[in-house]
């Protein structure tokens, strides 16, 4: 009865997260799209308040606006015309208290990560953590800049070292290049390896059939 019981749970387990993770991403589209709708009715006739509300209430309708949304946008701000605008905007936030360090901050973040140039995530490392002798996967995100880089002496990187299961929170490290051995495996696979625990080697087999990282 426990063999079947497990068997079953291997087979439920994988697609109940992936339709519960879809669904959640789902419903808070939904709720974006919901939200511009409420604050559009705000400002027109009764009737035509009345017809958007009607919207909210066809499905995939606000995934397929949003996605148009950023389709139009990403195209508009492809040109001269849109770069010209996206400046003047960035040069208005960044003159507002508060928002600005927000805005900011978010806004180099992002554009680091989706970089076509970056080299942020790109590339998966073994790193000694949280002490001498035990070792973790992390990812390069770049190189110390700025004042920090001035106080280290040496090549050095920037790491960021996951959490298990949840890899979206983890710690930020500098650590010295020779401290750091490169991995073959990609960083899909690495991410595999973190959120499964170290239970799916990179090549999809148990980590046991694959062969120790080499050391220094």
């Amino acid at each position: 009865m426990k063999k079947y019981l497990v068997a079953g749970l291997l087979v439920w387990l994988p697609l109940g997260i992936t339709i519960g993770v879809l669904t959640w991403l789902y419903g808070a589209l939904n709720g974006v799209f919901a939200s511009v709708l409420s604050a559009s009715q705000a400002v027109l006739p009764a009737s035509a308040a009345a017809n958007l509300e009607r919207l909210k209430d066809v499905p995939f309708l606000g995934v397929a606006v949003l996605a148009l949304g950023l389709l139009l946008t990403g195209m508009f701000a492809a040109n001269m015309v849109g770069q010209w605008w996206l400046r003047q905007s960035d040069r208005v936030i960044s003159r507002i208290p508060i928002v600005k360090s927000i805005y900011n901050s978010v806004k180099q973040v992002s554009d680091t990560l989706f970089s076509s140039n970056g080299n942020a995530f790109r590339e998966a490392v073994l790193v000694q953590y949280p002490r001498q002798g035990s070792w973790t996967i992390a990812f390069v995100t770049g190189r110390p800049g700025g004042e920090v880089a001035e106080h280290l002496s040496g090549d050095f990187v920037s790491v960021y070292v996951p959490t298990t299961p949840n890899p979206t929170s983890g710690f930020f490290l500098m650590m010295p290049r020779a401290d750091v051995l490169d991995l073959a495996m990609s960083v899909d696979e690495a991410l595999k390896y973190v959120i499964s625990m170290g239970v799916v080697g990179p090549t999809g087999l148990p980590p046991a059939a694959l062969a120790a990282p080499a050391r220094n």
